[in-house]
């Protein structure tokens, strides 16, 4: 098995720098994660950015669809910012025949306190058991990307039926 994983940057990258929370979105660390993980399959880290979410516009969204679409993979992973996840999400819907899955974090890998690890875990446990789709990993749950949404107040994904 060969998983491809297309990283954007977002928290689960960023890397602080002073008491002001001044930030920047680093070299990613899901290789890091899945080697310290003993993980057995083959795998492909891509950056494709290195973006906050909130910094990821139109054009980036169809450029990481596009980045999707041209792989040979059929199962993909996205890490990307959880500001705006649910946006891109979208975007990749049109995608067809592949099992894509975007996960991310609350708080930076680096950190010891990091959901970071367990949401790639989830991933990856995620991209081998759904159906072709958009699926997001993150608050211990898989998602449909049409039924999730974050709240920021409680710092979490919940399931939610959007409409409209």
């Amino acid at each position: 098995m060969h998983i491809v994983f297309l990283t954007t940057g977002g928290t689960i990258d960023k890397v602080y720098f002073d008491a002001m929370s001044r930030f920047e979105v680093g070299e990613t660390v899901v290789a890091k994660i899945l080697r310290e993980g003993g993980v057995t399959f083959d795998f492909e880290v891509v950056p494709l950015m290195r973006k906050d979410s909130l910094e990821i516009m139109d054009e980036d969204r169809a450029a990481i669809r596009a980045a999707v679409a041209v792989r040979e993979e059929t199962r993909v992973i996205v890490t990307h910012g959880t500001d705006t996840m649910v946006d891109t999400a979208r975007v990749l819907a049109s995608v067809a025949g592949k099992t894509i899955v975007m996960t991310g974090a609350l708080s930076p890998a680096r950190f010891q306190a990091s959901d970071a690890v367990f949401n790639i875990g989830m991933a990856v446990a995620a991209v081998q058991a759904c159906p072709p789709g958009v699926w997001i990993a993150m608050s211990g749950q898989v998602f449909r990307y049409d039924e999730v949404r974050k709240n920021r107040d409680l710092n979490r994904f919940e399931r939610c039926l959007q409409t409209g």
